[in-house]
């Protein structure tokens, strides 16, 4: 797998000149990016980056958006802490000429920006961050708009998962973050009607428990037949290296959210990923694109990263999420005949179809529903012995 150091050779500089950003007569929209470029582990906001740049790239050959102004980036660190998520949103927030402000991966930061909307009122674009929070969060007009999964459909895909090879007592991986909580609500929403029964929940420390293996046992004692892994790149790689020196007899399957996959992760386990049963939800893969415009996207990625295969590129749904959100915010600025962010904001109510790189979209938004994708959208993947992230299930 490509080095995160390499990953990070796709520099600013490079980032600019992909968006095709100019100077013009015409005064640029902006949209500003609050990534956790501070994060070493994660590839998730190389990934967001790239999608947004290669849709604006795109949007400003065609012309731009009203009668010829300039799409621009703006980019903030939001280092993955919640308080300076809302800082950098608040900053944005002043900047008149800002449209929209597109989070990062991280649905602790996300659920802290979501407050601040009916007062900033600015539109909150979600490629990633999965906690059922940040759309469904009680505020009319609702601010925040998803092209991602929720911890409800991550959780509908893996009890469908689990079901499906015959697991139906599920022992539960959660972090002690909101993202955790929000999983573990879902899953008592939905486990007993889809004939799953959980047998243990252990919560770990977000980014402070040296191990997970204690809490594996625990619930491999439970009487576990599987294990539903809520974890990022770093903590679910702990698990797993802990998984890979136990007996065969004594590791169980792993069902995981797709935290994982938001950074190197291959590269953390090593070669202790193929001595498990390791699966993760995705939505995206460019090694089965369904139309031209996610290979040229594959194609722009593959580039960026330098990596040889589809499948290699990092973080994936980051890059096709924020790809489609971007063309879809296009189309709402066009839609509404303006820049102003309360028109936009209800233009992205209101829009038509849209073939995107992740599906065609006939109405991806209403005011009822600002989740773009459905649970059908999900499928599972598994990685390769060469760090291939492959699709296990065709549609």
């Amino acid at each position: 797998m490509t080095s995160n150091l390499a990953l990070r050779r796709f520099t600013a500089a490079a980032f600019l000149m992909l968006a095709g950003i100019v100077h013009a007569a015409n005064e640029p929209v902006q949209i500003g990016l609050d990534l956790e470029v501070g994060d070493l582990s994660s590839t998730s906001d190389e990934a967001i980056r790239l999608g947004v740049a290669q849709a604006v790239a795109e949007i400003n050959q065609r012309g731009g958006v009203l009668n010829g102004r300039p799409l621009e980036v703006l980019v903030r660190d939001n280092r993955s802490v919640p308080a300076r998520g809302v800082e950098n949103l608040r900053t944005f927030a002043a900047m008149p000429d800002v449209v929209a402000v597109m989070t990062g991966k991280f649905s602790p930061v996300a659920l802290e920006q979501v407050k601040e909307l009916p007062a900033l009122k600015i539109v909150l674009l979600d490629p990633w961050a999965a906690a059922d929070g940040v759309t469904q969060n009680g505020q009319s007009p609702n601010w925040a708009f998803r092209l991602s999964l929720s911890d409800s459909m991550a959780v509908s895909a893996v009890l469908r998962q689990a079901r499906s090879r015959g697991l139906t007592r599920l022992g539960v991986l959660l972090p002690n973050i909101s993202w955790g909580r929000s999983t573990a609500q879902a899953l008592k929403a939905q486990a007993s009607a889809a004939g799953v029964e959980i047998s243990g929940t252990e919560w770990y420390n977000w980014g402070g428990d040296p191990t997970l293996i204690e809490r594996y046992l625990a619930l491999r004692q439970s009487g576990a037949q599987a294990i539903f892994l809520v974890a990022n790149e770093r903590e679910g790689s702990q698990l797993v290296r802990g998984l890979a020196e136990l007996p065969d007899a004594q590791k169980l399957p792993v069902i995981s959210h797709w935290g994982v996959s938001g950074g190197d992760f291959p590269k953390l386990c090593g070669d202790s990923l193929q001595k498990i049963d390791f699966v993760l939800v995705q939505t995206y893969s460019f090694g089965t694109a369904r139309n031209e415009s996610g290979k040229a996207l594959a194609r722009a990625a593959q580039k960026a990263f330098g990596v040889s295969h589809p499948d290699t590129i990092p973080s994936p749904v980051g890059i096709a999420h924020a790809y489609d959100l971007t063309h879809l915010l296009a189309l709402a600025i066009k839609k509404a005949g303006s820049a102003d962010r309360a028109a936009v904001r209800a233009a992205m109510e209101q829009l038509g179809r849209f073939e995107g790189v992740v599906k065609r979209y006939d109405k991806p938004f209403t005011a009822d529903n600002h989740e773009a994708l459905r649970e059908r959208d999900l499928f599972f993947s598994r990685y390769q012995p060469d760090g291939r992230l492959s699709r296990i299930e065709k549609n």
